[in-house]
């Protein structure tokens, strides 16, 4: 009777998973503090300067089935969150609970004691009361007009430690870090990093970060996934492959009948990441999500894993003569 029970209880759990899949809804996955995140969510760099694409984004993203929201206080796409998420709380497409929104402390509000106030600031324009996931963008610091200080990331995460204990943010994590620099924090930290959110596509593949964050159980968050392949980038001569059109992942696509945008976001969800494509194209926001449906093979993602030249789209060179500057 009992094996009885576990076969259906595994059946039960398969059809369900099957029928989540099919829906082209995300999965989710733990973090070490006991949460779950969405490992498909859509970001929203970039679309600070159009409220209005901002907003139809992610009401369109929620529409299609994104449970995951990421943004910044920096992006100037806080306000435009809040508001599509009201939106579609109002109408009964979702309730607060089922969405989780991440944000970002900038480089300006190091100081320990600024990083609550930061995040009162960015909850706010959010119109809400807690976010699921509150990050420390970059480990660099710099002053209001642009020179950099030597605020410490380690002061800095006990704040953001304060921040979690207050109720404003339910799990905490950090954005561009190095190796070094995650062995320093967790050094003197009190609570761990959740996730490390980092630049991860088929241009710059970071098998040695994202394997030491593996054995320290902090998740890694793909930011840029798609590298050089957008048109905007893929223009630059200088620009690596793959490109859109690529015979490789075109060959893929053809199999699975997806384009390439998707095969190359599956290949990052099957390197066991989450990912953040950002589109403020309704037709590709809808695309990027139904990827729940295939998986590469062992010898696909190899074969993407090939293009690899660590090539960084975002290397903010600028920051360069900072002491904490982390590539």
């Amino acid at each position: 009777m009992e094996k009885f029970i576990l076969f259906s209880l595994v059946v039960l759990f398969a059809a369900a998973s099957e029928a989540n899949v099919k829906s082209g809804k995300s999965t989710t996955v733990a973090l070490n503090d006991g949460t779950e995140i969405p490992v498909l969510g859509l970001g929203t760099w970039l679309n600070g300067s159009d409220p209005t694409s901002t907003q139809k984004a992610v009401e369109v993203a929620i529409e299609a089935g994104y449970r995951h929201i990421d943004t910044a206080a920096i992006y100037g796409t806080e306000t435009h969150v809040g508001k599509a998420l009201q939106a579609k709380i109002k109408d009964g497409t979702i309730k607060r609970e089922d969405m989780y929104i991440t944000t970002k402390l900038w480089n300006t509000r190091h100081a320990e004691d600024q990083v609550v106030p930061a995040l009162r600031e960015s909850l706010k324009e959010l119109q809400l009361e807690q976010v699921d996931l509150y990050l420390i963008h970059w480990p660099v610091s710099f002053n209001e007009n642009g020179t950099f200080n030597d605020l410490d990331y380690v002061d800095t995460w006990r704040g953001m430690e304060e921040a979690k204990k207050l109720g404003l943010t339910k799990s905490i994590g950090i954005s561009n870090f190095n190796e070094k620099q995650i062995e320093r924090l967790l050094k003197s930290a009190k609570v761990k990093p959740v996730v490390n959110q980092v630049e991860v596509n088929p241009n710059l593949t970071q098998k040695k970060l994202i394997q030491f964050c593996k054995e320290k159980d902090i998740h890694i968050v793909a930011y840029t996934p798609l590298g050089s392949m957008p048109e905007s980038r893929a223009k630059n001569p200088n620009a690596p492959a793959p490109k859109l059109d690529d015979p490789i992942l075109s060959a893929m696509g053809e199999k699975y009948k997806k384009n390439t945008v998707q095969i190359v976001l599956r290949y990052l969800l099957d390197l066991n990441l989450i990912t953040i494509p950002k589109s403020s194209t309704p037709s590709r926001i809808v695309e990027n999500i139904d990827v729940f449906d295939f998986k590469l093979t062992n010898e696909e993602i190899e074969k993407i894993g090939k293009f690899n030249l660590d090539h960084r789209s975002v290397p903010v060179n600028d920051w360069k003569d900072s002491k904490y500057y982390p590539f």
